[in-house]
């Protein structure tokens, strides 16, 4: 008998679709849980055993807070025993917020900036020389050494080119007893009412003493005394001038440069912030980038007339005050405004954009007189601009930046920090030149380090760089060595970001705790998911329990305990089917185990498709790590795209050859990544991205909205006799309008309490228990089953129902075929994994008529897939192909790629190392190709 030291048992599990089950988890072990997609897997792991260590959590909190939080529901379940404190390393991608960044999240970057504060050397901007900063005694020393016995001036500096007549600062200099000044480099005597040329930049310096330095004992004191006075005067800076030679030096007790005067503040780590005001780029507020208006989306076709709506924001314009503008313009510069926008003189065009004020005077000779005219006019672009910084609402912001393209910050070229942070330097080497290495290149950079340091500073910065490098190594032990610390976290994918977590997680040193992930080696490819396993495995050794949801074949076989739900999806699944090692695990029955023992597999095709004979071919793309790539797309076969994380895939095929073809067919707005050219665009009618993005981001959307079944639906509901005598139209019966819906919670069927520091927190509308509907709404019932019951029906129970109607049926059975017959048709879309969303736009495509000339792009469409789900997946993919369609898979899953007709592998390495074409052609010939990582791999599957 196992006691709660050593297990975790769980009694009585009903959440979703887990049928009460009973279950010990080991602790202090590597436990997998697996199963067909829907099985229940996720339902275990986070909403049972994760949701009930949140739930304890918040019992702690005082019942003040606790009022905030509302009833946090007890998971479904009889007793959990034995929990430690639990943390979810969930697929949810980290912050969206465009400051937040690989270095922030992992805190690397703060100690870089501790780092910078405490042990680097500052150079001018304007020399390039060493700053330095004295104390008063080493100042008076070298005043000594430097000027022995010659005449000198010593002042102390009050402006700095700035503009002004002064008159004030003169007076209040002259009733301090000081009688000369320097002004603009002259040294004059102070006269009552003194002032200088207002709108002229000037430097002063007051003059506190003229002596000669002979080294005597009076001559020191009097020295001492002068230093002092003009430090106190010129805010810790004085100047010496040598009578004879007019040479000039700075001495400062702040960082300054000796030969052109200027200072920077002692550093603070605030200072390499750029989220602080202290380090910030002004120009950018820290951001790296910003929008610029780019004339071409203003004047999209320089051949129409301004009255023909050449001024894309203004379109045709026959009347009102702008129109009165514009003829104003064209009167100054005699145009008419039926003329072609590129005919307009120069000198108008830069009015109509940017604005001008000028007046003008007409002369009418038929007449006899003069008129006189005003150009008042902020100019088209300018508005723009106004309107994109300043606007109250979203939508005129949003109607702004149609017009605007993001670009890198022109000031700080998208380092994100001010001027001055950059020349604080460590061995030579700027913060944000090491925000940009990647990760395996500042590694090996913080290792040569100490040698180049001075013991000073070394002892200063040991504990600093055994934090950083304690955390680079994390990110290496978990595949992210292609990443830099300046990444935005808005471009990680949900897999690296849940590495990174993890790394983090791993750095922070906790033992006793239960780690619960999912499917962590997601964007792995097979050679990084070594690392992954050791850094779980580590993870484990310090004395944490660590479960993983996973599918990944490798991850299984190396687990202590796995776990097999299943035995099927939905409600067919939600059974404990299988438990033990992954070598007790191979001698049972079920679909995992036949996978893994070789009994069942995904087969490699017979022979590999001949295409059309048409092909794609993109030259020169240079977008990130990109080496000037090409790639020819034979046309009509299943195409896979692979090679090592971080090798270029994304930014080749999603940054690059999507936004192309999206532009072409469909008149998308996002820039591609820089390219040469594209040939044989001719050859396909539209190009679909299925990727892994929400299909909503609210509970409102659901797959039946998504689908477009909902409409049919909603019309069948409306065309029941009963619902005819009542008079309800389709819109009846949908919850995003008023009239059939619940208004207590609007149609949500949740209530959302927004909880200011954490995640809002949705809870079950208490009017209509979570039904979306009103009464009067849910007494039309079809076959027995209200609007409310259809929505909770899965796909499989769905494609029963309405196996009658045509339109609906065809709709749900798509969605049947690509494996989600488990799915709710209401299931809030914020519920559905990534690879769900996912599989949901496919079977959406895949219900439309195709023209058999449609190029699809998923990007690892196998995530969170069985390999029984891959079979099934396959099938549908193959189907489409087999219509004459192209499908392009960007994967590192072996049983896809061995089974595609044609494969782009990038690599060789992540990061820098990548962004080249290492082999291409069917699988037969890529693993003949030695260089490939792939191709290792991929051996052993052929």
């Amino acid at each position: 008998m196992s006691t709660l030291e050593d297990t975790i048992e769980v009694q009585g599990a009903r959440v979703h679709n887990l049928k009460n089950i009973d279950i010990s988890i080991p602790r202090e072990k590597l436990v997998v849980i697996t199963g067909l997609s829907g099985s229940g897997k996720s339902s275990l792991a986070f909403d049972t055993i994760y949701a009930e260590g949140q739930r304890r959590y918040i019992e702690t909190f005082s019942a003040y807070a606790r009022q905030f939080l509302g009833g946090l529901e007890r998971p479904d379940v009889d007793k959990i025993d034995g929990l430690s404190p639990v943390i979810a390393i969930e697929q949810k991608t980290t912050s969206k917020s465009p400051r937040s960044t690989v270095g922030t999240i992992t805190e690397i970057y703060d100690f870089l900036r501790l780092l910078y504060a405490r042990a680097s050397d500052a150079y001018s901007y304007n020399t390039g020389d060493k700053m330095v900063s004295y104390n008063d005694e080493q100042i008076k020393q070298l005043i000594t050494e430097s000027f022995q016995g010659k005449r000198i001036n010593i002042l102390a500096p009050v402006v700095r080119s700035r503009k002004g007549h002064y008159r004030e600062l003169f007076e209040q200099i002259a009733k301090q007893g000081f009688v000369k000044v320097r002004t603009d480099g002259e040294i004059k005597d102070i006269v009552r009412g003194m002032k200088l040329d207002r709108y002229k930049t000037h430097d002063i310096e007051i003059v506190i003493d003229r002596l000669k330095i002979d080294g005597s004992t009076d001559n020191d004191k009097r020295l001492s005394e002068t230093i002092n006075t003009a430090m106190y005067h010129g805010d810790d800076v004085l100047m010496v001038i040598d009578q004879d030679t007019q040479a000039v030096r700075y001495f400062s007790r702040n960082l300054m440069c000796p030969s052109s005067g200027i200072s920077y503040p002692n550093p603070e780590p605030n200072n390499f912030s750029f989220n602080s005001p202290k380090g910030a780029c002004p120009t950018c507020n820290g951001i790296g980038s910003r929008y610029q208006v780019n004339e071409n989306k203003i004047i999209p076709d320089h051949s129409l007339s301004i009255k023909a709506g050449a001024l894309a924001p203004h379109g045709p314009q026959k009347s009102g005050w702008i129109f009165k503008q514009f003829e104003t313009i064209a009167q100054r510069y005699n145009f008419s405004l039926t003329d072609a926008y590129k005919d307009i003189p120069e000198a108008a065009k830069k009015i109509i954009l940017y604005g001008g004020n000028e007046k003008f005077e007409v002369e009418n000779k038929v007449l006899g007189v003069t008129r006189s005219y005003k150009i008042e006019f902020e100019g088209v672009a300018n508005f723009i601009e106004n309107q994109f910084e300043k606007a109250e609402t979203t939508s005129l912001k949003r109607w702004a930046k149609e017009y605007m393209d993001k670009v890198l910050c022109p000031t700080c070229q998208g380092s994100r920090l001010r001027k001055e942070s950059l020349y604080f330097k460590v061995n030579g080497v700027n913060i944000a030149e090491l925000a940009q290495m990647d990760i395996i290149d500042l590694a090996a950079w913080f290792k040569k380090l100490p040698e180049t340091l001075t013991k000073k500073q070394l002892k200063i910065s040991e504990e600093i760089l055994k934090e950083i490098t304690a955390r680079t190594q994390f990110l290496l032990d978990v595949g992210l060595d292609y990443l830099s610390l300046n990444r935005s976290s808005k471009t990680l994918s949900g897999g690296e970001a849940q590495r990174i977590r993890l790394a983090t997680q791993i750095g922070s040193q906790l033992v006793g705790v239960l780690y619960i992930l999912d499917e962590p080696s997601i964007g792995l490819h097979q050679r990084d998911n070594e690392k992954l396993i050791k850094s779980l495995i580590s993870l484990r050794n310090i004395g944490n329990s660590v479960i993983v949801v996973e599918h990944d074949k490798d991850m299984i076989e190396n687990a202590d305990y796995v776990i097999d739900i299943g035995p099927k999806a939905g409600k067919h699944g939600g059974e404990i089917i299988s438990i033990g090692t992954p070598a007790e695990l191979k001698t049972h029955h079920t679909l995992t185990a036949d996978y893994l023992n070789g009994k069942k597999a995904i087969e490699v095709p017979k022979k590999r498709r001949e295409g059309n004979g048409k092909i794609l071919t993109l030259k020169g793309c240079t977008g990130n790590n990109l080496k000037n790539v090409s790639i020819s797309i034979p046309l009509g076969k299943m195409i896979g795209v692979t090679g090592v994380s971080g090798s270029g895939k994304s930014t080749l095929i999603n940054e690059t050859l999507y936004p192309i073809m999206n532009a072409h067919y469909f008149n998308g707005v996002k820039k591609p990544m820089p390219y040469k050219s594209i040939k044989g665009l001719e050859h396909i009618d539209k190009v679909i991205d299925i990727n892994q993005s929400p299909i909503g981001r609210t509970p409102r959307s659901n797959p039946a909205t998504y689908t477009g079944v909902f409409s049919e639906i909603r019309s069948l509901f409306a065309k029941i006799p009963e619902a005819m005598i009542r008079g309800y139209k389709p819109g009846r019966f949908s919850f995003n309008v008023k009239g059939g819906r619940c208004e207590t919670c609007q149609g949500g069927g949740l209530r959302v309490i927004e909880m200011n520091f954490l995640p809002d927190v949705y809870v079950e509308c208490e009017t209509c228990q979570g039904k979306r509907f009103n009464r009067e709404t849910l007494e039309i019932r079809y076959k027995g089953k209200s609007i409310s019951d259809v929505l909770n029906m899965t796909i499989n129970e769905g494609v029963d129902f309405f196996e009658h109607i045509p339109k609906i049926y065809k709709k749900l059975k798509t969605v049947q075929d690509v494996g989600l017959g488990y799915i709710t048709l209401g299931q809030q879309s914020t519920t559905l994994s990534g690879g769900e969303a996912q599989r949901i736009k496919l079977a959406t495509e895949l219900s439309k008529r195709d023209t058999g000339n449609t190029f699809y792009i998923l990007d690892e469409p196998t995530t969170g897939l069985h390999f029984e789900d891959i079979r099934v997946l396959m099938i549908v993919l193959n189907k489409l192909v087999n219509k004459g369609n192209t499908v392009l898979i960007i994967e590192h899953n072996l049983d896809v790629i061995k089974t595609v007709d044609y494969i782009i592998d990038v690599g060789p390495e992540g990061g820098k190392g990548g962004g080249q074409i290492i082999a291409k052609g069917t699988p037969e010939d890529i693993v003949k190709v030695k260089k490939s990582y792939t191709a290792q791999f991929l051996k052993k599957e052929l």
